[in-house]
């Protein structure tokens, strides 16, 4: 059996004027890619040019570019819906006592946590992403009755003021309790592999979820991460999330992939799915990045604290978004949102000339 071939869109292009059939729009966003390498595990890969790519593939490869090539349809979330043909950015909500990002800054008051989240909706968040268990590298489990507890009250404030709230959790009693008190998606860290009832809820819903890759757990994840190819290993791993929810009943326009930026990865990890982001758009899902004051940034940065990580944290959104990243899950939103918003500008610019 031939091994099989993974696509990778590079040679990026900001519009595609005098490029008939030599560029591709990428995922529906606002880039485009004029060649795309083809990856083999046991090959050397091959940067093939669009206008050629055809004659390199085989029904199976045409089939992934016809995914890389989708548009990815708009997120409904209750009375809200998301575009996904420019980059949406997610605030990151923690109500934990230990987040690694603000040191329990909202635990323990759902009125100022809520408020909180109304805020970055202000500043432009298309979704606001609540979480109450902390799975930061070294993190242990907490009970599911206290995180059902810290989540609650801020997702029902949040949702009774019009937010499209997003329920950060792995324990499936949670999202039952979460999606009832008005949460429209599910950022599932382990990917439904951590509470086997989970995807059954999710498919009950029919809400939209996110798979994100992890390696290990959050209290082993960072020991001894190891990997054959990371870039090619956590494209097949969710690949095979993406079969296996789809058997527990989810639709797969519902869902996301995140390649887990930072769990269970080195920085040479982290960096390799960093460069090679576009490839995971031949899983034909909307691509989400969570690489926000990572601690990555401290690692190329003389090991800067969390507090001044903002610069690093821009530079990957943008990263992500040049690569046709549909969801920027973030802390500092007003701030990303500036940055998208003048990168956007010029591209819209550079199709009106």
């Amino acid at each position: 059996m031939a091994e099989p071939v993974y696509l990778r869109p590079t040679a990026f292009l900001d519009a595609p004027f005098g490029s008939l059939g030599k560029a591709l729009r990428l995922a529906g966003s606002l880039t485009w890619f004029s060649a795309v390498e083809l990856i083999e595990r046991r090959g050397p890969a091959r940067i093939v040019p669009v206008a050629e790519v055809d004659a390199e593939l085989d029904g199976p490869g045409r089939a992934i570019l016809a995914r890389i090539t989708a548009p990815r349809p708009p997120l409904v979330l209750g009375p809200r819906t998301v575009p996904l043909d420019t980059p949406q950015v997610m605030g990151i909500l923690n109500v934990t006592p230990d987040s690694f990002s603000d040191a329990g800054a909202h635990h323990g008051d759902a009125a100022a946590a809520a408020s909180a989240g109304i805020g970055m909706a202000a500043a432009g968040a298309a979704i606001i992403d609540v979480g109450g268990e902390s799975t930061r590298p070294g993190a242990r489990p907490i009970w599911e009755g206290d995180e059902a507890a810290r989540v609650l009250p801020v997702i029902e404030r949040l949702a009774g003021a019009g937010t499209a709230v997003s329920l950060d959790t792995r324990n499936a009693a949670v999202m039952a309790q979460g999606l009832k008190a008005g949460a429209r998606l599910i950022n599932d860290v382990s990917a439904l592999t951590h509470d086997p009832r989970a995807a059954g809820i999710v498919a009950d819903a029919g809400c939209p979820v996110v798979l994100m890759h992890h390696q290990g757990t959050p209290e082993t994840m960072q020991d001894a991460p190891d990997y054959e190819d990371v870039l090619l290993d956590v494209y097949d791993w969710l690949a095979e999330r993406i079969a296996a929810a789809e058997a527990a009943g989810i639709e797969r326009s519902q869902i996301i992939v995140d390649p887990g930026i930072g769990f269970g990865k080195t920085l040479r990890h982290n960096l390799a799915l960093m460069n090679g982001l576009a490839l995971f758009h031949g899983l034909g899902c909307p691509l989400m990045l969570g690489a926000s004051r990572k601690r990555m940034i401290g690692a190329l940065d003389n090991e800067a604290p969390v507090g001044r990580r903002l610069g690093g944290s821009l530079a990957l959104a943008l990263a992500g978004a040049m690569q046709g990243a549909h969801l920027l899950r973030v802390h500092d939103v007003p701030e990303t949102m500036q940055s998208i918003r003048v990168w956007r500008g010029m591209r819209d610019v550079a199709l009106t000339l």
